[in-house]
């Protein structure tokens, strides 16, 4: 039996709705680690942040940043060190005086 559009539509929105409050859930928590890892203190362009969160995803899709969930695991650097990178990225960007 085939379902008549209708329903159909109001699946849609349902599925919809889930996907944004599963999104919201996500970069509520990726926010908060962001900040614990210093990233709210740092004057970055989105472009360059953005850049570093798209190495940094795929590290973790390669593997090569296997989560233990111990603290400033993966890959052997620290939070601290994934801050500097991403400072570093934004003094690379030329929009800074020296």
């Amino acid at each position: 039996m085939k379902k008549p559009s209708s329903k159909i539509r109001e699946e849609i929105a349902r599925l919809q709705d889930q996907l944004k409050a599963a999104e919201t859930r996500e970069a509520e928590r990726i926010g908060r680690v962001a900040l614990k890892a210093g990233l709210g203190e740092i004057e970055i362009e989105e472009a360059a942040l953005l850049s570093a969160f798209e190495d940094l995803a795929g590290r973790f899709r390669a593997g090569s940043g296997k989560s233990t969930g111990k603290k400033n695991a993966g890959a052997g650097r620290s939070a601290s060190d994934a801050t500097a990178t991403v400072a570093s990225r934004s003094d690379a960007g030329g929009d800074h005086e020296a």
